[in-house]
């Protein structure tokens, strides 16, 4: 017997398979895009989630029975609104959370109702939240917003491709800068900010309830039966946090993955510019953190622009010094959170001379992401949120040997690791539960985490990141003076 995650991260969705001891039996990925443009825009193609999905489950339930799939759930980056017409399909690609082209919107948000927003989100303003994203596009694009009829979010509205359903959970909600985190509810005020009524919401229900089962077309498509239960799932971050093993007050992820991430478990929210809260699967519990917005996406980009492979600029960046003999990178590629809650910072590579190559690029790139969630650390630890000596390395970034020393150096933290924690193993955790393989989230935990080793720092090695992060912190301060 046998559950399914599937995972929608910022470049790629992956599916797990695992039985019902908490054995990881089958994973698979598939890429897809993201269209940049002018202006910071940053879209995804909603039926491009749907078609990865598509692949990827068939590849992992590929010779087996359909029948003995007990259970599906589905995760995603937060803040991915889909706008639906009448028909239930998308009007426009969605407006990727790293999008700042709602920067208007959010000066007129902030200067209008920015302490209100703030006392009911626990989040000030920012084009990263789906309210100034839906607005933007209420602005901007009329003729399209008028056929908005219906307003779901990323791993909802492929789950709705799958059972028909329409309904979030309360931590999806939360990203949405249109809920009452006090009330656990959708707040008609800032519906009404971005032209919308209570109509145009999802009911929403916990993480792990059953919501629908898979029906015709998706079974076509896919290989699933016909019928096979469909939980709905939640954030892919706090799908991760729990696969990490991050489910005690003081536990600590880092994340390397398209953003960074350092994640606090507390039982309190921390109610701060620069730091985003969301609840824990766990009642009682959530996870405030810091972020940098291009982190893995950072190295993707420089792979993209320049060509290589993730191994070769690992082997080519390993055999330069740190320090990169003067080349520093700001990873601020589109805009950046904390500490500095500025969509408009843009990157840099400062320092390079004719003696620097490709492999003093590749890893510059590497530091200058190490650098950006010091940055996060020390904002944390200033806001009295302590991070101690460990923290559970999550992401695609943190497979690399190399970027996990880097970043274990500069942090001057221990890097816990573990076979697996990426988001669709948390899924499939969540679908164990609710289908009884497990009795709770932390007896999910026992019988899924295996830690494998972990990433010192090497005391000598952190003395010289200090060094650089001070120079770091001044080319910081001129980006952040920059402006157009």
């Amino acid at each position: 017997m046998y559950v399914l995650g599937v995972d929608f991260g910022g470049g790629a969705s992956k599916a797990t398979l695992m039985n019902k001891y908490g054995e990881v039996v089958r994973t698979a990925t598939s890429e897809y895009s993201t269209f940049y443009g002018e202006g910071g825009m940053a879209e995804q193609d909603p039926m491009d989630w749907y078609s990865a999905a598509v692949k990827n489950i068939r590849e992992v339930i590929s010779g087996i029975d359909p029948s003995l799939i007990e259970c599906l759930c589905f995760d995603a980056a937060t803040h991915t609104a889909v706008l639906l017409d009448e028909k239930g399909d998308p009007v426009c690609n969605s407006v990727y959370w790293t999008d700042t082209r709602s920067v208007g919107e959010k000066k007129y948000l902030e200067s209008q109702f920015g302490e209100e927003i703030f006392e009911k989100c626990k989040h000030y303003v920012d084009t990263i939240w789906s309210l100034p994203e839906i607005m933007f596009i209420k602005n901007s694009y009329p003729e399209v917003f008028s056929r908005v009829k219906r307003v779901t979010f990323a791993k909802d509205f492929v789950r709705g491709k799958f059972t028909g359903d329409l309904v979030t959970d309360h931590i999806e909600a939360e990203g949405s800068m249109l809920f009452d985190l006090d009330k656990r509810d959708w707040d008609d005020t800032l519906l009404s900010l971005a032209g919308l009524t209570r109509d145009f919401m999802p009911k929403i229900v916990s993480p792990l309830s059953v919501v629908g089962k898979v029906e015709k077309d998706a079974a076509r498509d896919t290989g699933l039966k016909l019928g096979t239960t469909v939980i709905c799932g939640a954030t892919d971050t706090a799908m991760e946090v729990l696969a990490a093993g991050a489910t005690s007050k003081g536990d600590v992820t880092l994340k390397l993955a398209t953003a960074g991430r350092i994640c606090v478990i507390s039982e309190d929210f921390c109610p701060d510019r620069n730091i985003v809260n969301y609840s824990h699967l766990k009642d009682g519990l959530c996870y405030p953190g810091a972020a940098t917005k291009s982190c893995a996406s950072s190295l993707r980009w420089f792979r993209d622009t320049f060509g290589g492979d993730y191994t070769e600029f690992d082997m080519l960046a390993e055999k330069i010094p740190i320090g990169c003999d003067g080349l520093v990178f700001n990873p601020h590629l589109m805009g950046e959170l904390t500490p500095y809650a500025d969509p408009s910072m843009r990157a840099s590579f400062i320092g390079f001379s004719a003696s620097h190559t490709k492999a003093h690029f590749a890893r510059a790139v590497m530091e200058g992401v190490a650098m950006s969630l010091l940055d996060c650390k020390n904002y944390l630890e200033e806001r009295g949120l302590m991070l101690g000596k460990r923290a559970f390395a999550i992401g695609g970034g943190a497979k690399s040997d190399l970027w996990r020393q880097i970043v274990a150096d500069a942090l001057g933290l221990t890097l816990v690791v573990t076979e697996r924690n990426d988001s669709s193993l948390g899924s499939c955790m969540c679908a164990g539960v609710a289908i009884g393989y497990f009795k709770d989230l932390d007896d999910a935990k026992a019988h899924t985490q295996k830690i494998t080793g972990e990433t010192r720092p090497i005391p000598e090695n952190t003395l010289k990141y200090e060094k650089l992060f001070v120079k770091y912190k001044k080319i910081g301060k001129f980006l952040s003076d920059l402006k157009d």
